[in-house]
């Protein structure tokens, strides 16, 4: 009777699975998706116990997933920000991207649902036109370079600040990272994969931000640091001071870019209610992290020279410590793993491009030619995953400062990621859905009319924010 049970909760299992699977890359019919839930919640009925809290798919790895593609060199930037504003402005702005965060998150997971697409590029062909598509694609994929060009700047920074080195070793070092640990886990097909790293790379940032702490209590609080600019800052910060310091924190909660694939993924079946539970638990990890290092790293590195363009910087005269050494090898692996978070929608627009170019739709990989045991899908993809690393390693040599590289991503890409498409995926599918009895005047309509024009304003004044202080540097 035991061996009859078993032989039937395998075969739902696998059922099940399969069924997963097909869901990915296509759409179903009503009825098929009634028999998917049928049997998904047979699968968790037999499951039990047995299935575990940190499985692919699950709502807590899923959230540590998005997390920590939000969580990476942002957060070494964000006191510097701090400092130049104040705490008051950065807590203020930190609550409200915060909550704007949640908000984008629901908007995408929706929209991929609601078209059964699982990436940028997909979700605005079925919603718009082509062009749409190449276009939303080209700035995802370049907030995505630029981002993980910022987490090689941050490789090499550590690697200077422990060894001294001089320009021509960090280089050597940024290079030989790239290719000998980004490209391997750049190759992996699934955003979950990285799930078990992800969870101990925002482990070793928290052990950054207790170096921080450690620092503050053993030398005290900077002797620059007044309650009046801790509060609001030192009083000579301009309009693109304070947009530059948006810029940031749009920067450092982005992680909309992995949204649709990690909607895809979930178990038992994508739900606009999961990947909502998901927002809301990476977004107050963020929080948490940013509010943090932004309190604790003004206090101990103060608001005038001491901010330097990273923590890691700012460690720099403790660098001997054995405990700093260790927190700086942990942000060297934590910014790594990150790293591969921001390859994957590059991947997935190269993917795109190929796909269209070949005349081949989403969803049948499995009748793609193979060579060497491998689908020519497969292949493109590889070869698209080590060309990106590639050029990000090349942009992370010539390019060093990563508050010039940080503030001019947030601004131009990631706030139309995060701000101007989700609005838009919203007003499509509900007026695909309502026809001729559609309404502008809804509160749901309204909400996302004004949530694109706050979207519009960060991509266009945020962008010239971001370039005027480069261009007074040049």
């Amino acid at each position: 009777m035991e061996a009859k049970t078993n032989s039937i909760d395998l075969e739902i299992a696998e059922t099940a699975a399969t069924l997963s699977n097909d869901r990915s890359t296509a759409s179903c019919d009503t009825t098929s998706d009634k028999t998917l839930k049928e049997l998904n919640a047979s699968e968790v009925d037999v499951a039990g116990s047995a299935s575990s809290i940190f499985r692919r798919g699950g709502i807590f790895p899923t959230a540590i997933c998005l997390s920590k593609a939000a969580i990476g060199a942002g957060v070494l930037s964000v006191s510097a920000h701090a400092a130049e504003v104040g705490a008051v402005y950065q807590l203020i702005c930190l609550l409200l991207g915060g909550f704007l965060t949640i908000c984008s998150i629901r908007m995408i997971s929706i929209a991929s649902i609601e078209t059964q697409r699982w990436s940028f590029e997909d979700v605005c062909e079925e919603l718009f036109h082509p062009a749409m598509s190449l276009f939303t694609g080209f700035i995802n994929a370049c907030v995505c370079l630029g981002s993980a060009a910022g987490y090689l700047i941050v490789c090499g920074q550590v690697f200077v600040v422990i060894f001294q080195a001089d320009d021509q070793a960090r280089n050597i070092f940024v290079v030989l990272t790239g290719v000998c640990v980004c490209c391997p886990l750049a190759l992996a097909r699934h955003v979950g994969f990285m799930r078990h790293l992800a969870a101990v790379s925002v482990a070793a940032l928290i052990l950054l931000v207790i170096t921080v702490g450690w620092y503050l209590g053993d030398n005290g609080m900077d002797e620059s640091v007044s309650p009046e600019n801790f509060l609001f800052g030192p009083g000579v910060a301009t309009v693109f001071t304070y947009m530059n310091s948006i810029n940031n924190l749009v920067f450092a909660y982005n992680n909309q870019f992995n949204v649709p694939q990690l909607t895809g993924e979930l178990t038992p079946m994508p739900s606009t209610k999961g990947m909502t539970k998901v927002s809301v638990l990476s977004t107050g990890m963020s929080f948490l992290l940013y509010a943090s290092v932004s309190v604790l790293g003004v206090l101990a590195f103060g608001v005038a020279e001491g901010q330097k363009d990273s923590l890691i910087l700012d460690l720099m005269p403790v660098r001997k410590e054995v405990h700093v050494l260790i927190s700086l090898v942990a942000v060297l692996f934590s910014v790594l793993t990150c790293f591969q978070f921001h390859i994957f929608p590059v991947r997935q627009f190269l993917a795109f491009n190929v796909r269209k170019l070949r005349g081949r739709e989403a969803d049948d990989e499995k009748s793609d030619a193979k060579c060497c045991g491998r689908t020519m899908t497969r292949w493109y993809d590889i070869i698209g995953a080590l060309g990106s690393v590639a050029l990000v390693i090349l942009i992370a040599v010539v390019i060093t400062s990563l508050r010039a590289m940080l503030d001019f991503v947030g601004a131009f890409g990631a706030a139309y990621i995060s701000y101007v498409v989700p609005p838009l995926w919203i007003i499509a599918v509900r007026r695909k859905a309502a026809g001729s009895s559609f309404s502008w005047l809804t509160a749901e309509i309204l909400f996302c009319l004004a949530f694109l024009g706050l979207g519009i304003f960060l991509f266009v004044f945020g962008t010239y924010a971001a370039i005027v202080p480069l261009l007074q540097g040049a």
